[in-house]
């Protein structure tokens, strides 16, 4: 995986295979999880963190009250890249073992 920005054609795949909860652009990846209190968003990231640091790839995230809004992108290449696929690829288990 390296940390060149992806074509339009290459998001478009890479994107059909990530839940369809993300938010798909050129320059980044959003998505804004609800959680059913503060400490289940907080719980979330602590959640997130490890595997952000174990893929190196780390989110901007916003943290107000129980909902979480993630962005993916890779600020040194001016976009998404599969690093930001990669993480969303890995959290969208997570964000659906948390929100059911």
């Amino acid at each position: 995986m390296d940390r060149t920005l992806l074509t339009a054609g290459q998001l478009a795949v890479a994107a059909a295979e990530l839940d369809p909860g993300w938010a798909v652009g050129a320059d980044r990846l959003a998505r804004t999880v609800t959680l059913p209190s503060f400490l289940a968003a907080v719980g979330f990231i602590d959640e997130l963190a490890p595997i952000a640091e174990r893929l190196d790839h780390h989110p901007d995230l916003r943290l107000s009250w129980r909902t979480v809004e993630l962005s993916l992108s890779t600020h040194s290449a001016g976009g998404v890249t599969g690093y930001d696929i990669a993480l969303a690829r890995e959290l969208d288990p997570l964000i659906a073992r948390l929100t059911r």
